[in-house]
């Protein structure tokens, strides 16, 4: 009789993260995961903490709506500029990503892009949400995408967990950010409110068209529209600071305590009051500033915002250094947010070091949270926030998480041994979304693996003590406690 052949166990030949690991099969239950000590922080600590995504791009409208989509391309590729990017690098016409083909024969186009994104995070991510969100353990590809899309949507029509509420109870959101124009109406955050909805939804005042003077006809109009969002005249200058903090005032009564700023670099020129007043009077008129005087009514408004913010008790967020709207004829073609962004390479610290120094001296530096998109500003942006703590709030200067073209795994790792080595990981507020998607909550999942890895890793090779319960701790806090305590929502 033929003995049974004893059960292969496969090992790389090479150490993974510091030692040999079995061979895991594609996004097991211990996916990243590579030594005991690393599960045992996911499963046990990691996994069962709620969600406070403090940034994302989520439309308050569909949650107010408690939105159910149609279909698995109205979730998963209508705003997408990731998946964008991936199908245009696979020929995919536009038609078939931004133009007017049918959502079917877009998801089409997708699933042929899908076996292509090998190594790019896109890769593991499509899967994950596919296995969360619908329970699909399938490979998408051109031979599985009709059974998918069929399956996806009837999901979508019929299962309450997958409307736009449904999702956030289901991962347990207790805290979501959405971003907001200081001229947008509020009415969707004042409805979710209302509806006393489990999930705090709160608005992000983002108000960087104040100083988007570059086009004056565009700044007027969005000056007449913060007018009526206001209910107050913004003909003068005054009038226009004294509308922009009504609506200050009325975000932070619905909840918010964060503002935000989107920007290849920190403005950092002297403006006085008056040198302002006659900048915005000439913009007002419709006469197109300089370039010295962009730069100086951006310093000016920055500094107005952050005294706003230190004032309520805000933290600000900056996000620097992308490089927008590269390619002038997709620009023409669909607009800003069409995927032709990327790192710029701008000088960072400088200029940074002016802003935050001045708030200093003003004494209007709020807690400040610090995104680069440049990994060689890892380092910059880690040093810059250790120069500003002042000992009033633990970590009150944060090195932001990786961002943007660094939300992945490689980026995550970057940003988390940067921060560790410059700075009190212990005080890291930790991950958010950063999406347009629904579907991206497993985004936290992602994280929460690398940050155990890590921590399990360091203890398994001696670099940090192997004492589970400081170390359960430190993933608590980073992956909800300290967001919590730290944005005073």
């Amino acid at each position: 009789m033929r003995r049974p052949s004893p059960r292969l166990t496969l090992h790389f030949p090479f150490p993974i993260f510091g030692f040999h690991s079995p061979l895991m099969a594609f996004l097991d239950k211990n996916f990243l995961l590579t030594t005991p000590l690393s599960r045992t922080l996911y499963h046990g600590t990691a996994a069962r903490k709620g969600i406070i995504d403090y940034h994302c791009h989520l439309s308050p409208q569909d949650i107010a709506a408690d939105r159910r989509f149609n279909n698995l391309h109205e979730i998963w590729l209508e705003g997408d500029h990731y998946k964008w990017r991936a199908l245009r690098a696979n020929a995919v016409p536009e038609k078939y990503i931004t133009g007017d083909a049918p959502p079917w024969e877009k998801f089409q186009a997708w699933a042929a892009t899908v076996p292509h994104t090998l190594r790019n995070p896109l890769h593991v991510w499509t899967h994950l949400e596919l296995r969360r969100h619908f329970g699909i353990r399938q490979l998408l590809g051109p031979a599985t995408a009709k059974k998918i899309w069929d399956a996806a949507n009837d999901q979508l029509q019929h299962t309450p967990s997958l409307s736009a509420r449904g999702i956030l109870k289901m991962f347990k959101v207790e805290v979501l950010c959405t971003t907001d124009d200081p001229a947008d109406s509020l009415a969707h955050h004042e409805k979710i409110a209302a509806d006393k909805f489990p999930t705090k939804v709160l608005p992000t005042f983002r108000p960087d068209k104040a100083f988007a003077i570059a086009s004056p006809d565009a700044f007027n109009a969005w000056a007449d529209k913060l007018a009526r969002a206001a209910n107050h005249d913004t003909a003068t200058f005054n009038g226009f600071l004294d509308a922009l903090k009504k609506r200050h005032d009325a975000f932070h009564t619905l909840g918010a305590r964060l503002s935000d700023h989107g920007l290849e670099r920190c403005y950092a020129t002297d403006c006085t009051d008056a040198q302002a007043r006659s900048i915005f009077d000439k913009v007002r008129s419709g006469a197109l500033p300089d370039a010295t005087e962009q730069e100086q009514f951006g310093t000016h408004m920055m500094l107005y915002f952050a005294a706003l913010d230190s004032a309520r008790g805000w933290t600000k967020q900056l996000h620097l250094g992308p490089l927008r709207n590269t390619n002038p004829r997709l620009f023409q073609q669909v607009g800003p947010d069409a995927g032709a962004d990327s790192i710029g390479d701008a000088p960072q610290a400088r200029a940074l070091a002016w802003y935050l120094g001045r708030l200093t001296a003003n004494n209007t530096l709020p807690k400040t949270i610090l995104y680069n998109i440049n990994p060689a500003d890892n380092y910059v942006f880690a040093t810059m926030a250790g120069n500003f703590q002042d000992g009033s709030i633990a970590g009150k200067i944060q090195h932001g998480s990786g961002w943007w073209f660094l939300d992945q795994e490689e980026g995550m790792r970057w940003q988390i041994n940067s921060l560790s080595t410059q700075g009190l990981l212990s005080r890291f507020v930790g991950m958010l979304t950063d999406s347009r998607s629904f579907l991206s909550y497993p985004r936290h999942e992602y994280f929460r693996r690398i940050l155990c890895e890590l921590i399990g890793t360091d203890a398994a090779t001696g670099r940090i003590p192997a004492q589970p319960a400081p170390l359960k701790q430190l993933v608590a806090a980073v992956c909800h406690d300290n967001a919590a305590a730290y944005f005073g929502f």
